[in-house]
C-alpha cells in the first residue's frame, strides 16, 4: 500500500487539518514475477478553521482508470512483441497463478498503450526517413524512386 497525506496544515489560514476520508484505489501489477495488488490510498484532510478540503492527486498511470499498472503492462508487452506470446496464453500463464485476465481486456490494454508511443514511432519514422540513405540488411525491399 502507497499512503499518500496531505500536509498537515492548512496553507490558506495555517490552521490543523484534519481527517475527512480517502479514496482508495488498486491497480494490478507483476512484480517479481508475481502478481501483487498495488493499493494506492490518498487520505483527505479538511480544515477545522475554513473547511478547506485537500488531497494529494493521483498518481499518473498509463491507462486512466485502469486496473493495469505499468509494471503489468510491460509484463505483456515484452511478452507479446518479445517473447512472441499471444495474449490468450498469457492469459492461461496467469490462470496457473490464479489471475483472471481476460484477453479481450489485455488487447485493449495494449491498443491503449501503443497510442501512448504514436508520437516516439512518428519521430523515429522521421529519423529514419530524413536520410539520404536507409540502411537494412540484404532482403530486397521494392521502393519507388
Amino acid at each position: 500500500e502507497h499512503v499518500l497525506e496531505p500536509e498537515p496544515t492548512c496553507a490558506e489560514c495555517g490552521g490543523q487539518m484534519q481527517a475527512l476520508g480517502e479514496d482508495v484505489s488498486e491497480q494490478l501489477g507483476r512484480i517479481a514475477a508475481a502478481f501483487k495488488v498495488i493499493r494506492t490510498i490518498r487520505r483527505k484532510k479538511i480544515c477545522a478553521c475554513c473547511r478547506r478540503i485537500v488531497q494529494p492527486p493521483a498518481p499518473s498511470l498509463p491507462i486512466q482508470r485502469g486496473i493495469a499498472h505499468p509494471s503489468l503492462l510491460a509484463e505483456i508487452f515484452v511478452a507479446k512483441y518479445a517473447d512472441h506470446q499471444p495474449l490468450y496464453r498469457q492469459s492461461e500463464i496467469a490462470a496457473r497463478e490464479n489471475v483472471k485476465l481476460d484477453p479481450a481486456s489485455m488487447g485493449r490494454w495494449v491498443g491503449q498503450c501503443e497510442a501512448l508511443v504514436d508520437p516516439l514511432v512518428e519521430a523515429l519514422r522521421r529519423y529514419a526517413m530524413g536520410g539520404v540513405k536507409i540502411h537494412a540488411d540484404d532482403t530486397p525491399i521494392p521502393v519507388l524512386a
